[in-house]
Protein backbone atom coordinates (compact mmCIF):
# COMPACT_ATOMS: atom_id res chain seq x y z
CA UNK A 1 0.00 0.00 0.00
CA UNK A 2 2.87 2.34 -0.66
CA UNK A 3 2.06 5.66 -2.26
CA UNK A 4 -1.66 5.70 -1.43
CA UNK A 5 -3.65 8.70 -0.30
CA UNK A 6 -6.50 8.48 2.21
CA UNK A 7 -8.47 11.71 2.21
CA UNK A 8 -11.85 13.31 2.63
CA UNK A 9 -14.24 13.25 -0.33
CA UNK A 10 -14.16 16.21 -2.70
CA UNK A 11 -16.95 16.99 -5.22
CA UNK A 12 -14.51 16.23 -8.06
CA UNK A 13 -14.65 12.58 -6.85
CA UNK A 14 -18.35 12.19 -7.68
CA UNK A 15 -18.02 10.20 -10.91
CA UNK A 16 -15.25 7.95 -9.59
CA UNK A 17 -17.24 7.28 -6.38
CA UNK A 18 -20.32 6.26 -8.38
CA UNK A 19 -18.24 4.06 -10.70
CA UNK A 20 -16.57 2.33 -7.74
CA UNK A 21 -19.94 1.78 -6.06
CA UNK A 22 -21.47 0.12 -9.12
CA UNK A 23 -18.34 -1.88 -10.01
CA UNK A 24 -17.89 -3.28 -6.50
CA UNK A 25 -21.55 -4.20 -6.08
CA UNK A 26 -21.77 -5.82 -9.50
CA UNK A 27 -18.68 -7.88 -8.74
CA UNK A 28 -20.23 -9.05 -5.47
CA UNK A 29 -23.55 -9.81 -7.15
CA UNK A 30 -25.29 -7.10 -5.17
CA UNK A 31 -26.07 -4.41 -7.74
CA UNK A 32 -29.65 -4.27 -8.96
CA UNK A 33 -30.66 -1.41 -11.26
CA UNK A 34 -34.18 -1.60 -9.82
CA UNK A 35 -32.82 -0.46 -6.46
CA UNK A 36 -30.35 2.17 -7.77
CA UNK A 37 -32.80 4.93 -6.83
CA UNK A 38 -31.91 4.17 -3.20
CA UNK A 39 -28.33 5.25 -3.82
CA UNK A 40 -29.06 8.98 -4.14
CA UNK A 41 -26.81 9.73 -1.15
CA UNK A 42 -23.87 9.11 -3.50
CA UNK A 43 -25.18 11.83 -5.81
CA UNK A 44 -24.98 14.33 -2.94
CA UNK A 45 -22.14 13.21 -0.69
CA UNK A 46 -21.39 16.70 0.60
CA UNK A 47 -24.97 17.21 1.84
CA UNK A 48 -25.67 13.61 2.88
CA UNK A 49 -22.42 12.97 4.75
CA UNK A 50 -20.19 15.98 5.25
CA UNK A 51 -23.07 18.35 5.93
CA UNK A 52 -24.63 16.12 8.61
CA UNK A 53 -21.69 15.68 11.01
CA UNK A 54 -20.75 12.59 9.05
CA UNK A 55 -17.66 11.70 7.06
CA UNK A 56 -16.83 10.27 3.65
CA UNK A 57 -13.33 9.07 2.77
CA UNK A 58 -11.67 7.92 -0.43
CA UNK A 59 -8.38 6.16 -1.11
CA UNK A 60 -6.37 6.85 -4.25
CA UNK A 61 -3.52 4.66 -5.40
CA UNK A 62 -0.22 6.06 -6.62
CA UNK A 63 -1.67 6.58 -10.08
CA UNK A 64 -4.52 8.72 -8.75
CA UNK A 65 -7.18 6.06 -9.24
CA UNK A 66 -9.89 5.73 -6.61
CA UNK A 67 -9.59 2.23 -5.12
CA UNK A 68 -11.65 2.40 -1.91
CA UNK A 69 -14.25 4.50 -0.12
CA UNK A 70 -16.59 4.60 2.81
CA UNK A 71 -18.50 6.96 5.03
CA UNK A 72 -20.64 7.35 8.09
CA UNK A 73 -23.72 9.36 8.96
CA UNK A 74 -25.23 10.10 12.37
CA UNK A 75 -27.85 7.49 13.27
CA UNK A 76 -31.28 8.23 14.65
CA UNK A 77 -30.10 6.51 17.85
CA UNK A 78 -28.37 9.02 20.05
CA UNK A 79 -24.62 8.51 20.11
CA UNK A 80 -24.39 6.18 17.13
CA UNK A 81 -23.23 6.63 13.56
CA UNK A 82 -23.95 4.35 10.61
CA UNK A 83 -21.15 3.11 8.35
CA UNK A 84 -22.22 3.24 4.71
CA UNK A 85 -20.88 2.67 1.22
CA UNK A 86 -17.74 0.72 2.11
CA UNK A 87 -16.37 -0.29 -1.27
CA UNK A 88 -13.03 -1.55 -2.59
CA UNK A 89 -12.30 -1.98 -6.27
CA UNK A 90 -12.58 -5.73 -6.95
CA UNK A 91 -9.09 -6.13 -8.40
CA UNK A 92 -7.59 -4.34 -5.37
CA UNK A 93 -9.39 -6.26 -2.60
CA UNK A 94 -7.39 -7.96 0.12
CA UNK A 95 -4.67 -5.33 -0.06
CA UNK A 96 -5.73 -3.57 3.16
CA UNK A 97 -7.66 -0.67 1.65
CA UNK A 98 -10.95 -1.59 3.33
CA UNK A 99 -9.22 -1.91 6.69
CA UNK A 100 -7.54 1.45 6.16
CA UNK A 101 -10.84 3.20 5.44
CA UNK A 102 -12.71 1.48 8.27
CA UNK A 103 -10.02 2.25 10.86
CA UNK A 104 -10.00 5.93 9.87
CA UNK A 105 -13.80 6.12 9.91
CA UNK A 106 -13.77 4.63 13.42
CA UNK A 107 -11.15 7.14 14.57
CA UNK A 108 -13.04 10.10 13.10
CA UNK A 109 -16.36 8.90 14.54
CA UNK A 110 -14.74 8.60 17.96
CA UNK A 111 -13.25 12.10 17.64
CA UNK A 112 -16.69 13.43 16.63
CA UNK A 113 -18.16 12.06 19.85
CA UNK A 114 -19.95 8.95 18.62
CA UNK A 115 -19.86 6.02 21.04
CA UNK A 116 -20.66 3.26 18.55
CA UNK A 117 -20.90 2.43 14.88
CA UNK A 118 -23.62 0.34 13.28
CA UNK A 119 -23.93 -1.00 9.75
CA UNK A 120 -25.77 -3.51 7.68
CA UNK A 121 -24.88 -5.88 4.90
CA UNK A 122 -26.68 -8.86 3.43
CA UNK A 123 -26.18 -12.57 3.77
CA UNK A 124 -25.39 -12.49 0.03
CA UNK A 125 -22.19 -10.61 0.95
CA UNK A 126 -20.37 -13.31 2.93
CA UNK A 127 -16.98 -11.65 2.41
CA UNK A 128 -18.32 -8.39 3.86
CA UNK A 129 -19.73 -10.24 6.85
CA UNK A 130 -16.34 -11.87 7.51
CA UNK A 131 -14.60 -8.50 7.06
CA UNK A 132 -16.74 -6.70 9.64
CA UNK A 133 -16.60 -9.57 12.11
CA UNK A 134 -12.78 -9.66 11.80
CA UNK A 135 -12.77 -5.93 12.68
CA UNK A 136 -14.72 -6.39 15.91
CA UNK A 137 -18.28 -5.85 14.72
CA UNK A 138 -20.93 -7.97 16.42
CA UNK A 139 -24.18 -9.04 14.79
CA UNK A 140 -27.24 -7.81 16.68
CA UNK A 141 -30.16 -8.40 14.30
CA UNK A 142 -31.34 -9.86 10.99
CA UNK A 143 -34.24 -8.92 8.76
CA UNK A 144 -35.52 -10.65 5.63
CA UNK A 145 -36.29 -8.29 2.73
CA UNK A 146 -38.84 -9.90 0.43
CA UNK A 147 -38.45 -7.33 -2.36
CA UNK A 148 -34.75 -8.14 -2.70
CA UNK A 149 -35.08 -11.79 -1.61
CA UNK A 150 -32.19 -11.39 0.83
CA UNK A 151 -31.57 -11.10 4.53
CA UNK A 152 -29.96 -8.00 6.00
CA UNK A 153 -27.50 -8.51 8.82
CA UNK A 154 -27.03 -5.65 11.29
CA UNK A 155 -23.73 -5.12 13.10
CA UNK A 156 -22.49 -2.84 15.87
CA UNK A 157 -19.15 -1.90 17.35
CA UNK A 158 -18.59 0.09 20.52
CA UNK A 159 -15.95 2.78 20.18
CA UNK A 160 -13.57 3.06 23.11
CA UNK A 161 -13.25 6.59 24.49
Amino acid sequence: MDDVSLRRYHPDDAEAVWDLHVTALRDAGGYDEAFAHRDTDLERVVEAYLGTDGEFLVVEDGGGELVAMGGFQPAEDDGAAVVRRMRVRPDRQREGFGSLVLAELEARAREAGFDRLTLDTSTDMAAAMRFYEAHGYREFDREHVDAADTTLVFYEKLLDG
